[in-house]
């Protein structure tokens, strides 16, 4: 399903908030504007894709989108996520950390700032800047400055003979083909590839291949599948292996890392 963003010329505040509960896969074609975006998953995967890197967001994660950056944007089944979109003067002046980025980054979102996410897309569209509200949103906008990046992203080569190297693999991640092999498909030796990957990526290759089979691990763990199937279509010979090269790599079991964050009580009570 393909979505429709908002026909917005300028924002109406500083802050311009969004919900959305998608029931089926969609996407977003490639596009840019002139605002910072940030996507907040409370519920499935988000990935946002530019030509510097693949990013992607389970629950209690968002994604950092600076302005004028071409990108596009998928969600996978019952997504439900919320979005800010953000004048640049505003990052400049509160979130002074994350100002001026050219890439996308993805970020593990504390409690205090999925609460106050939460309360901001709750406010009229044309909220009072002066009042409450505005200080409210001056509050949110201070504490996404505090937010650490996370690992939930696969930054993407820019050399065309490792960028088809990299298509090969993203589109059959459980591909066996040692380096040598890659490097030679690709008319490289494996020095040079492995020097290329590294300054294109800032990872080696070896690296590289590992988180971007850890994280095409999430849309099918997100569909519902086991984690043996998951594993082994991801190139791991065991779910032992699989869980704890993820474990290693994002802190996280990959159930864990797809759990929504918990309700509040008030929420949950309003919703029994």
């Amino acid at each position: 399903m393909e979505r429709i963003l908002p026909d917005l010329s300028a924002l109406p505040r500083p802050v311009f908030a969004r919900v959305e509960a998608l029931s089926q896969p969609s996407w977003v074609r490639e596009h840019s504007h002139p605002w910072v975006q940030l996507s907040f998953a409370t519920r499935g995967v988000l990935g946002v894709r530019s030509r510097q890197g693949s990013y992607l967001a389970p629950p209690q994660r968002a994604i950092w989108i600076p302005p004028g950056l071409q990108h596009s944007v998928v969600t996978t089944e019952r997504t439900q996520m919320r979005s800010l979109y953000i004048r640049p003067d505003s990052v400049k002046v509160a979130v002074p950390a994350l100002e001026g980025l050219d890439r996308c980054r993805v970020l593990g979102v504390t409690p205090l700032v999925r609460e106050l996410i939460r309360a901001v897309t709750r406010l009229p569209v044309e909220y009072d800047e002066a009042g409450p509200e505005g200080r409210l949103v001056a509050v949110l906008l201070d504490q996404l400055g505090m937010l650490q990046e996370v690992r939930f992203s696969l930054p993407l080569p820019l050399d065309e003979r490792l960028a088809a190297v990299s298509a090969e693999l993203e589109a059959r991640p459980d591909d066996q083909r040692t380096l040598t092999e890659l490097a030679a498909g690709a008319g490289l030796s494996g020095r040079t590839m492995t020097r290329l990957f590294l300054r294109d990526t800032g990872l080696s290759f070896r690296a590289w291949r590992r988180r971007l089979r850890l994280l095409k691990s999430l849309n099918g763990l997100e569909a519902g599948e086991s984690v043996t199937k998951v594993a082994l279509d991801c190139g791991y010979n065991s779910t032992s292996a699989f869980i704890a090269a993820f474990r290693r790599e994002f802190g996280t079991t990959p159930r864990e890392a797809l759990l929504p964050p918990p309700q509040p009580a008030q929420e949950a009570d309003a919703r029994k």
